[in-house]
């Protein structure tokens, strides 16, 4: 039985209304603030409210009843988490440093599902270019990344320091997870063996004992080895 346009149009200004209340009794989170339960609660949701509307034997008050029940139970889940600290490691997780001192942390990396490409992605929406800037960088509980750069790094605007004007230069991985990126080397004009020789300069003879390295223009090669071990020529 097909359900009717009266019938849906009840379920959808209902559930609006209802969907409407219980977001205001979540709070003023914001998209970028939300956790993966968060997420994942508000698909949940909105399921059973679309399900529920294209359904013509399932009863109004059905509807009334599963997006009430599933709000309270968020609603109730927030309120715990506000009142008592110690469900928030559980529920919510703990933000984790994937890079300390300079140094990736490959074992939190691993713990939180997260490869190289994955990490530069995020470093690159918080205006990081470049492992070589980062002296700390923590994976917050969003999804998200903070960043804080070394000091020869930090922003300083030019015109505060009084200096002329300099050309801008893109840091570009060559090597990731021991894999030669060879199309980031033409992009730049290097080379293989220019690669291989610089790497051997600082003791390294296989590219696969490297986990991470870059090129910058005026600044080098950034080298960061599988043990962690960080060197710049």
């Amino acid at each position: 039985m097909e359900p009717s346009f009266l019938d849906m149009t009840v379920k959808l200004v209902l559930g609006f209304f209802l969907l409407f209340l219980i977001t205001r009794l979540l709070g003023r989170t914001t998209i970028n603030q939300l956790t993966p339960f968060d997420f994942v609660s508000a698909i949940v949701l909105s399921e059973l409210l679309g399900n529920a509307v294209f359904e013509a034997n399932v009863p109004i008050y059905f509807v009334v009843y599963t997006i009430l029940l599933w709000g309270l139970l968020l609603v109730i889940i927030e309120k715990l988490l506000l009142k008592f600290k110690v469900l928030r490691g559980p529920m919510e997780g703990k933000p984790a440093i994937v890079i300390r001192d300079g140094k990736i942390d490959r074992r939190t990396l691993k713990k939180n599902r997260m490869n190289l490409n994955q990490l530069m992605s995020l470093l690159r929406q918080s205006e990081t270019f470049s492992i070589r800037q980062v002296a700390f960088a923590i994976l917050e509980n969003n999804g998200g990344i903070s960043v804080l750069k070394k000091s020869p790094y930090k922003e300083v605007t030019q015109k505060v320091m009084n200096l002329e004007e300099h050309p801008v230069y893109l840091p570009i991985s060559v090597i990731l997870d021991g894999e030669i990126l060879d199309d980031n080397l033409r992009e730049i004009g290097l080379t293989r063996p220019w690669l291989t020789n610089e790497l051997a300069a600082q003791g390294i003879y296989e590219a696969r004992h490297v986990l991470y390295a870059d090129y910058l223009q005026g600044d080098g090669l950034y080298i960061v080895e599988m043990e962690g071990i960080e060197e710049k020529l």
